[in-house]
């Protein structure tokens, strides 16, 4: 079973029933558990109002680098991610690609961010892109022993990857990998160890192929994960089992078997 570790449910322009629809049509293509990121504090109760009637459906809670407009103080921030149901903490980090010009409020949201997950023990799902070293360096400097976290929807160098691996982190794969232009990621990708992958849809965006151009949809992580696979030369059961494991011991969240256990 696939997991889509990265994906924005409330961002599909949706009706409750067709929301649940296409987790439905994901469910059927093997796709057990879904983690809603949030990309602002301010939107955060619509976004978990909008998924709490949804089974196998996790939540975050962080302000995306290109939202600062709705960014908020580090006592706001805290308050909200300590709800019981978030799970991790972001999606945080740096663009400098698409906002360089608001580097100064990434930098200290970021700070702000990586506190909050230590404070509360939770991960961290950072966005970076174009910002390797203060990105690297922050996690370095701020970060506890026991946070840990993912770059997600990563497309950047073996050597940030190294890094981010080094200080504990995990590194997750979009349909990003199945465009005929990311060579330079396909080659990053056969190079994670498998015991620090993720793969994700990061929906409503990044559709991969064949549904490039299309809305993405969490059921299109089976396309993530059957692209990996072949491209490492393992079996598809291989990659989805692993990549599956990871998510749930990073985001410290009991699988179908244990739930149905302790219930």
């Amino acid at each position: 079973m696939f997991v889509d570790s990265h994906c924005h449910l409330d961002r599909l322009d949706k009706s409750n029933e067709e929301l649940q629809a296409l987790l439905s049509f994901a469910n059927r293509r093997g796709v057990e558990h879904f983690l809603c990121v949030c990309v602002s504090v301010i939107d955060f109760p619509a976004m978990l109002e909008k998924v709490q009637g949804l089974a196998n459906v996790s939540v975050s809670c962080g302000v995306h680098p290109l939202h600062q407009e709705d960014a908020c103080d580090f006592d706001t921030l805290l308050a909200t991610a300590s709800h019981p149901d978030v799970v991790a903490i972001g999606e945080t980090g740096l663009d400098y690609f698409y906002s360089a010009e608001t580097k100064d409020v990434q930098l200290q949201s970021f700070v702000d961010h990586i506190k909050v997950a230590n404070t509360l023990k939770k991960p961290l799902i950072i966005h970076t892109r174009d910002a390797r070293e203060d990105t690297i360096r922050l996690l370095k400097e701020h970060k506890a022993a026991d946070t840990i976290g993912v770059l997600h929807c990563f497309t950047e160098s073996w050597q940030m990857a190294q890094e981010a691996i080094e200080l504990g982190f995990y590194i997750s794969i979009s349909g990003i990998v199945t465009f005929k232009t990311a060579t330079e990621l396909q080659d990053v990708v056969k190079l994670i160890p498998l015991d620090r992958l993720l793969i994700e849809t990061d929906s409503p965006w990044l559709a991969p192929v064949p549904y490039r151009g299309k809305q993405n949809q969490p059921g299109y992580v089976r396309e993530v994960g059957e692209f990996i696979a072949n491209l490492r030369g393992i079996s598809v059961e291989e990659l989805a089992e692993v990549t599956t494991r990871n998510f749930y011991q990073l985001f410290n969240i009991n699988p179908p078997s244990a739930r149905a256990t302790l219930g």
